[in-house]
C-alpha cells in the first residue's frame, strides 16, 4: 500500500477509535451547518468538511469543558497538539482552524457565547509546493492519447482539450452543464469556488474537439431518451456510460491511463496538472499575471503569483542551458 494511502487509513482508524458523538454536540453542529448554509450559501463540500472537523473535535472532547460549545482556548490548543502528534498534515489542521473559527464566531453572533476561543489560534505553517506542470510536448502527447474513433475516446479528447485550453479545475470540468459552452462566441461559462462565475475564451483546437464531441459522441452516450438533469437541475455537458457526468475519480483514472499510453509516468500526472500546465505555459509565453488571475478564477493575486516561481525556474534552466556563461 502506498505511504499516503496507508497514512490516511491510519488516521481514519484513529478517528473511528474516538468516543461516539453526543446528542448535544450533534445538535450544535446541525444548527451551525444550517445557519452557514442559510446565511452564506456554504457549498456541500464545505458543509461536509466543517461537519467532519467539528464532530471529531466533539468526540475528542467527550464532554470535557462543557462539550463542543463550551470548549476553551486551552482545549483547542490541546486538540491541535494531539492532532499534530498523530501525524495530521498542516493543511488539514489549517482547514480545521477555519472550521473552528467559523463555528465559534457563529456562537458569539447568536449570543451562545461571549468569546470566540478559536479567534487567536496560531495558524500552522503551510508548505508552499510549486505546482507540477507538464512540458508542452508532454501535453501534446497526452491530448493525442485518446482513441477518437470511439465515443468515449472522443469525449476524453474534448475534456482534455477544454481543461487545458481554459485552465479548469477538475470539479469545474466534470460539472459543466450542457449550456455552459458557447461555440459561436468561443467562450465557456465556468462556475468556480464560492459559486463565482467567469467567462473563459476557447482556442480553435478546443472548439474543434467540442464540436466533434457534441455532433458525434454525445448523442451516442446520451442514447434515445432525454438526458436526466443532475441535483442542481442542470443537464451535464460530458456524459459517461450511465448518462451522467463522470466523477472526478473516474476522470482522474482516465488521465492516468492516457498518460501511460502517451509514454508519460502516470505518477507525475494529475488532472489538476493540466490546469497548472495551462497557467505555466501562458506565463512562459508572456501572459499578464492579472489576466491569468481572471482566467483561473483566483480570488487573490497572491494565489496566482506562485506560477511566476515555476516560470522563473523555466527561464533559469533555459539560461543555464543556452547562455555562454550559464
Amino acid at each position: 500500500m502506498p505511504a499516503d494511502r496507508s497514512r490516511t487509513a491510519d488516521l481514519r482508524g484513529l478517528a473511528r477509535a474516538l468516543p461516539p458523538l453526543g446528542q448535544a454536540d450533534a445538535r450544535e453542529i446541525d444548527r451551525f451547518i444550517e445557519a452557514a448554509w442559510a446565511e452564506h450559501g456554504l457549498a456541500r463540500a464545505s458543509q461536509a468538511a466543517y461537519r467532519r472537523d467539528l464532530e471529531q473535535l466533539a468526540r475528542w472532547l467527550d464532554g470535557r469543558g462543557g462539550g463542543l460549545a463550551g470548549a476553551g482556548r486551552q482545549e483547542l490548543h490541546d486538540y491541535l497538539a494531539w492532532r499534530f502528534s498523530q501525524g495530521y498534515r498542516p493543511r488539514s489542521n489549517a482547514r480545521l482552524r477555519a472550521s473552528l473559527r467559523a463555528f465559534y464566531a457563529h456562537l458569539v453572533r447568536t449570543g451562545r457565547r461571549a468569546d470566540a476561543p478559536a479567534a487567536l489560534l496560531e495558524p500552522p505553517q503551510l508548505p508552499r509546493p510549486l505546482p507540477k506542470a507538464l512540458t508542452e510536448s508532454q501535453v501534446e502527447a497526452l491530448l493525442a492519447a485518446p482513441d477518437v474513433a470511439t465515443a468515449e475516446g472522443l469525449r476524453d479528447r474534448a475534456m482534455l482539450e477544454l481543461m487545458y485550453a481554459a485552465g479548469l479545475r477538475v470539479s469545474e470540468l466534470v460539472n459543466l452543464p450542457a449550456n455552459a459552452v458557447n461555440l459561436r462566441q468561443g467562450v465557456v461559462r465556468v462556475t468556480g469556488k464560492g459559486s463565482k462565475e467567469r467567462l473563459v475564451p476557447l482556442g480553435e483546437e478546443s472548439q474543434h474537439w467540442l464540436q466533434r464531441y457534441l455532433a458525434d459522441a454525445r448523442p451516442l452516450l446520451a442514447g434515445a431518451r432525454p438526458v436526466p438533469a443532475d441535483a442542481s437541475g442542470q443537464v451535464p455537458l460530458f456524459l459517461g456510460r450511465n448518462r451522467q457526468a463522470p466523477s472526478r475519480q473516474a476522470f482522474w483514472a482516465t488521465v492516468k491511463r492516457l498518460a501511460a499510453l502517451a509514454g508519460i509516468d502516470p505518477a507525475v500526472v494529475t488532472p489538476h496538472g493540466l490546469r497548472h500546465s495551462f497557467a505555466t505555459h501562458l506565463l512562459n509565453r508572456g501572459a499578464d499575471l492579472r489576466a491569468l488571475q481572471l482566467l483561473l478564477g483566483h480570488a487573490s493575486l497572491s494565489t496566482t503569483q506562485i506560477y511566476t516561481l515555476v516560470a522563473r525556474e523555466h527561464l533559469q534552466r533555459l539560461h543555464a542551458r543556452h547562455h555562454p556563461r550559464g
